[in-house]
């Protein structure tokens, strides 16, 4: 058993409180608005009154805040009490922002482990959850069995911000999906087809996506190594495809935004005279926009 304090009790907080206290853990929390705790607390749970006092109650310190600016806020005046002691912070930040917090935390004599969770509350502690880490690598591997609770841990590597881009890299593609489920289900419904019956076909092309763009070579070997075979398709002829996306947006009045983002990697890669190569092409255009 280890003491854990977690602060913050938004929906993923309190996830990750029940998730160690099933798993035997001891657990203080804090919340700047304690009702959020009256569950967890009645689960099992410890309610700090303070910050201070949430600190000095475990070794290690699990924050699960808005962002970064709201532990600054909630540390800043309780940080003769970091001393020592491990902050894993589960919050969102970009990659500046992580560095610069992880310089902060040691300079209060403390270890810093950043975290991304890569499932919703209701996965937490279940098998299905995973979670990316980067920063120090004695504390991670120091409380990686507390950590595998909330869901299965891998470390990135030594530099903080490593976990962050995991993390946004990977919301970057599941916004985007859902931006797409959005549109493509208003793009019919202009046509009269309410989304009751289109979306779970919609859903299914995203669920088939991984099976679609693996076949062939793997389009990670393809941007890793720069060979981009047009065998199975093309930038232009996705970028074709893309232009008709465009003009029935236009057509049905709805946004274009999405589209014409889509629209633009391929013209840019059909521009720089690579048309006849794959889609995977248009990394280049991303990587180095003009």
């Amino acid at each position: 058993m280890t003491a854990v304090t977690v602060i913050g009790l938004g929906p993923m907080g309190r996830a990750m409180v029940g998730a160690l206290l099933g798993a035997g853990h001891r657990v203080t929390v804090w919340n700047r608005t304690p009702s959020r705790a009256e569950q967890v607390v009645a689960d099992g749970a410890v309610l700090a009154p303070t910050p201070s006092d949430a600190l000095r109650a475990s070794p290690l310190i699990i924050l699960s805040l808005t962002d970064y600016r709201a532990m600054y806020d909630v540390l800043g005046e309780a940080t003769d009490d970091l001393h020592g002691r491990t902050v894993v912070n589960l919050s969102s930040e970009g990659p500046s922002g992580t560095r610069d917090a992880a310089r902060w935390i040691a300079g209060q004599g403390a270890q810093f482990v950043v975290g991304g969770v890569m499932v919703p509350p209701p996965m937490v502690g279940t098998p299905a959850a995973s979670v990316f880490y980067s920063g120090d690598a004695e504390s991670f591997e120091h409380y990686r069995q507390v950590l595998a609770t909330i869901g299965e841990p891998h470390r990135l590597g030594d530099d903080p911000a490593l976990a962050q881009l995991m993390y946004l890299a990977h919301l970057d593609v599941f916004l985007t999906g859902l931006s797409a489920l959005a549109h493509g289900t208003a793009l019919l419904g202009t046509a009269g087809l309410p989304a009751s019956e289109v979306m779970p076909g919609l859903l299914a092309m995203l669920a088939a996506t991984p099976d679609m763009v693996a076949a062939g070579d793997a389009p990670w070997t393809q941007i890793d190594t720069g060979h981009h075979p047009g065998d199975l398709s093309t930038a232009t002829m996705m970028g074709a495809t893309a232009d008709h996306v465009v003009a029935a947006s236009e057509e049905a009045g709805i946004d274009l935004a999405l589209p014409r983002a889509v629209q633009a990697h391929y013209r840019r890669a059909i521009d720089d005279g690579h048309g006849a190569q794959s889609w995977t092409r248009i990394v280049d255009g991303i990587r180095a926009p003009h």
